[in-house]
C-alpha cells in the first residue's frame, strides 16, 4: 500500500501556490479589497440594503479571480477534458482543496460563497452523465462561459431533509400545442437564485409521498412567470443568498426534463457524493488551520512569564484535534480514491456510507477546531480580528446544508446494519 501523494499532484500544487502569489495575492492587496478578508469582511460583502445579498463589488472579485484562474488553465481543472478541463480526480481535488483551506481566509479559495480558483463542478458530472447531448452543450459549457448557472431545488420548507415527501408537483398539460408540464409548489435554501437564470427544481410526478422514485428534475428558466422569490433568509454567516421560493402555475416543455422521469432523486445523488467528499476536505483543511494557529500562538504567548503552550489544559485539547485530523485526512483521502476508481453511478450503491462518514464528521471537527482556537487565543480569538468566527459560521451551516449530520449518520447506520449497500441481505432472519 502507498500513502503518498502522487509526485505529478505535489509538482501541480507547487505550481498552484505560485499562480497565488503571482496572481492572487495581487488582486487582494488592490484597492481595498482586504476590506473582503480582514475584520470588515461580512459587512463589506452584504449589501444590506438588498436584503443581505452579497454585494455586487465582492462577487466582481470572485468573478476576476475565476477569469484569472480559468485564463491559467486551473479553474475547470476538475472538468472533462472535453469541456476544456483536464480530468481531475477526486483525489486529487480532495488534496488540493484540503490544502487551500490549511491556508487561510483568501481570494484563493473562500468556501462562504462556494469560491476557489480550482473550482467545483458538481452540476457538470450531474449533465454529463444523464443530460441530452443539447443540455450538455447549453448548461456545461454555457456554465463554463457564464451564460448558464443553475440552482439546485430539493429541499422544501416542511420536509427539509426528506426528499421523499415532496410536495412541489408536476402534473401533465399541453399549452399551445406543445407537450409539457405544469408545477406548483415551494422550496427553500435555493442556493444563487439571484444570479441563477434556471433552476434544477424536483417535483412529484407520480408515485406516493414517501417513495423514492417518481419525483422528477425539471429545469426551470429563472425568471419565468409564476417564480417568485418570496424572501431571502439571513442566516448566522452573512450575506445571503438562499431563498424560499413559490412555484404557482409554472409551466415547461418535455424537453426541460434532466435524466428520466420519475427518477430525480438517483440523480440528486449523484449531485451530493463529490459535493460531499470535496467540501469535507476544505472542512478538513480549515481544522487544520485553526489548529496550528491555535499551536503557534500558545509557543508565542507567555503569560506569567511561560509559554501558554506549556500547560497541558492548552495541549492536551490540540493533540486530540490534530489526532482526529490526521485519521479523518486518511479516510477521506481513501474515500476519494475509491471514487476515482469506480463508475460514477456505483458509488451510493457501495461507498455511500464511506463519503457520509468523511463529511458529518469533517463538519464537525471544524466547529470544534475552530472553537478551542478561540479558546486558545483568548479576547482576541472571539474577535472579528482573528478568522476562527468567520471559519466557526460559515462551516456550522454544513453541519445541516450538505445533508444534516443526522442524515448522514442515518446512512451509515443503514450501511453498517445491512439495510443498503454490501451488506444488505447479511442479516436476513433465519
Amino acid at each position: 500500500m502507498d500513502f503518498a501523494v502522487p509526485r505529478e499532484l505535489e509538482d501541480y500544487y507547487a505550481e498552484l501556490v505560485s499562480f497565488i502569489e503571482a496572481e492572487i495575492e495581487p488582486l487582494v492587496g488592490k484597492d481595498d479589497n482586504i476590506r473582503f478578508f480582514d475584520h470588515r469582511r461580512e459587512n463589506a460583502r452584504t449589501d444590506w440594503d438588498r436584503d443581505g445579498l452579497p454585494s455586487c463589488e465582492w462577487e466582481e472579485l470572485l468573478r476576476q479571480a475565476r477569469k484569472v484562474a480559468d485564463e491559467a488553465g486551473h479553474w475547470r481543472f476538475s472538468a472533462p477534458k472535453k469541456y476544456g478541463g483536464k480530468d481531475g480526480s477526486n483525489l486529487w481535488m480532495a488534496v488540493i482543496r484540503d490544502r487551500f483551506a490549511q491556508r487561510g481566509l483568501g481570494l484563493h479559495n473562500d468556501l462562504q460563497n462556494e469560491h476557489s480558483i480550482v473550482g467545483n463542478f458538481p452540476f457538470v458530472a450531474m449533465f454529463d452523465t444523464f443530460g441530452t447531448e443539447e443540455q450538455k452543450q447549453e448548461f456545461i459549457l454555457g456554465g463554463f462561459e457564464g451564460t448558464r448557472r443553475v440552482a439546485f431545488g430539493l429541499t422544501e420548507p416542511d420536509h427539509g431533509s426528506d426528499a421523499t415527501h415532496m410536495e412541489t408537483v408536476a402534473v401533465r398539460e399541453v399549452r399551445d400545442g406543445t407537450p409539457g408540464w405544469r408545477i406548483d409548489g415551494e422550496k427553500m435554501w435555493i442556493t444563487g437564485m439571484h444570479v441563477a437564470t434556471h433552476c434544477a427544481l424536483f417535483a412529484r410526478t407520480g408515485g406516493t409521498a414517501g417513495d423514492a422514485k417518481g419525483n422528477t428534475c425539471f429545469l426551470v428558466p429563472n425568471p419565468t412567470e409564476g417564480l417568485k422569490i418570496e424572501e431571502w433568509m439571513w442566516t448566522f454567516n452573512m450575506p445571503t443568498d438562499h431563498p424560499r421560493l413559490s412555484f404557482t402555475n409554472v409551466w415547461v416543455p418535455d424537453s426541460a426534463i434532466l435524466g428520466e422521469e420519475g427518477r430525480g432523486l438517483a440523480l440528486a445523488q449523484s449531485f451530493v457524493h463529490q459535493n460531499r467528499i470535496r467540501q469535507a476536505a476544505s472542512s478538513l483543511g480549515a481544522a487544520q488551520y485553526c489548529v496550528e494557529e491555535s499551536v503557534r500562538y500558545a509557543r508565542q504567548r507567555k503569560p506569567f512569564g511561560e509559554e501558554l503552550a506549556r500547560n497541558q489544559a492548552i495541549q492536551f485539547p490540540l493533540v486530540e484535534l490534530a489526532t482526529q485530523c490526521e485519521m479523518l485526512r486518511l479516510l477521506i483521502y481513501k474515500t476519494a480514491w475509491q471514487m476515482d476508481n469506480m463508475p460514477h453511478e456505483e458509488i451510493e450503491k457501495t461507498i455511500s456510507d464511506k463519503v457520509s462518514m468523511c463529511n458529518y464528521w469533517a463538519n464537525r471537527l471544524v466547529c470544534e477546531a475552530a472553537d478551542r482556537a478561540m479558546q486558545v487565543h483568548g479576547g482576541i480569538g472571539y474577535s472579528r480580528h482573528k478568522p476562527f468566527e468567520h471559519i466557526y459560521r460559515h462551516h456550522r451551516r454544513y453541519r445541516i446544508t450538505e445533508g444534516a449530520e443526522e442524515i448522514q449518520m442515518r446512512k451509515v447506520g443503514a450501511y453498517l446494519f445491512g439495510y443498503l449497500g454490501p451488506r444488505k441481505g447479511e442479516f436476513a432472519a433465519g
